[in-house]
């Protein structure tokens, strides 16, 4: 499955997009595996998971076809 990374996840994977060849069942799994692989992003707040373009609980299923995107915490000004 492909996971495309915003603003500082990016810069913590130091990529733009990740390929996970793991099956995951879950947006949960996909946490977990996340933060096993790049330990900074249990430094963020929260860290917001979109499926198919739409914001996903941790229950969510996901698919190997999936467009998944990590969404980390955004400031304003």
């Amino acid at each position: 499955m492909r996971v495309t990374l915003f603003g500082i996840m990016k810069d913590i994977a130091a990529a733009r997009t990740l390929t996970v060849d793991t099956a995951l069942p879950d947006v949960g799994a996909l946490k977990q595996w996340l933060t096993s692989k790049y330990p900074a992003m249990q430094q963020l707040r929260s860290v917001m998971i979109a499926v198919n373009k739409a914001y996903a609980a941790d229950d969510t299923a996901l698919s190997p076809g999936d467009e998944i995107a990590v969404i980390p915490p955004l400031s304003g000004g």
